[in-house]
């Protein structure tokens, strides 16, 4: 495990106490200067660093200076309110692969997602473009049909819909599991933290509206999570470690639809606790 490396500039330390105040872990107390109590108990959230107003505190051997600052450079709330509701789910995408700088660096953000006790451990497995898709579509397809030919696709909704989704794609050449989209993108996490599931649905949600404001179009994909669950053998072939509990699967990539507005939904349902 890193070295927590936990450091205090004696110079720019005004003694204000934010650090030892904002630790989730009470782990930090204020004598002269900053300093660690319990180091066992650290959880690795870099919240002191972020939280000293001079830049004093370093851990983890991160420069504070390599921060970014966050005053004048926040979105809005009416901004984020209209990437919100002008998300669309995508299903029409161009046949080009975007540039993996821009899909590292949705990923490199997306990472930053909230994790239950601090955990980090979410895995984004990810089908970089269109050549490896076509191998990933015709597995996955292949697979489908198999389960139809046995008799084993699940009865209800998701059956019927896997079992058309076959059916167009051998007779019409019609791809309605993956929408032609040239990526594809994966998230776990391992059985053994806290919230494994839920850090994942959190990576994810952080990675569609981040993908959003780059103009990159998404699908929570419903029918690739449906057939990684039903044929086990999908996800060892992408590389999921066995450990790992599948969050949700995400195709994407650069739209082929534009949309020109928000829909209109709500009131928000609340429940008020008197």
């Amino acid at each position: 495990m890193q070295e927590l490396d936990f450091r205090v500039d004696e110079a720019l330390c005004v003694r204000c106490g934010e650090c030892a105040q904002d630790c989730p872990a009470s782990v930090i107390v204020l004598d002269d200067l900053p300093r660690l109590e319990n180091p066992q108990g650290c959880i690795r959230c870099q919240h002191c660093l972020a939280v000293c107003p001079t830049g004093a505190l370093s851990i983890l051997g991160r420069n504070p200076e390599d921060s970014e600052p966050l005053e004048g450079r926040l979105p809005d709330f009416r901004s984020l309110a209209v990437l919100v509701k002008g998300r669309r789910s995508v299903r029409r995408y161009r046949q080009k692969n975007l540039d993996p700088a821009l899909v590292r660096s949705l990923l490199d953000a997306a990472c930053h997602a909230p994790t239950g006790v601090n955990s980090q451990g979410v895995l984004f497995t990810l089908v970089p473009g269109l050549e490896a898709m076509q191998g990933v579509r015709a597995r996955v397809l292949d697979a489908l049909e198999r389960l139809k030919r046995e008799g084993r696709l699940p009865e209800g909704y998701m059956g019927r819909v896997l079992g058309w989704a076959v059916k167009v794609w051998r007779e019409q050449g019609r791809d309605a599991v993956f929408r032609d989209a040239p990526h594809l993108l994966v998230v776990s996490a391992p059985e053994s933290v806290p919230s494994p599931v839920e850090d994942c649905l959190a990576a994810l949600t952080s990675f569609e509206l981040l993908a959003c404001a780059a103009g990159v179009g998404t699908l929570w994909n419903g029918m690739v999570m449906a057939a990684l669950t039903l044929c086990p053998e999908l996800r060892e072939r992408l590389g999921i470690p066995q450990d790992h509990r599948l969050g949700y699967a995400m195709t994407f990539g650069l739209p082929d639809v534009a949309y020109h507005r928000t829909v209109q939904r709500g009131p928000a349902r609340v429940n008020v606790v008197g």
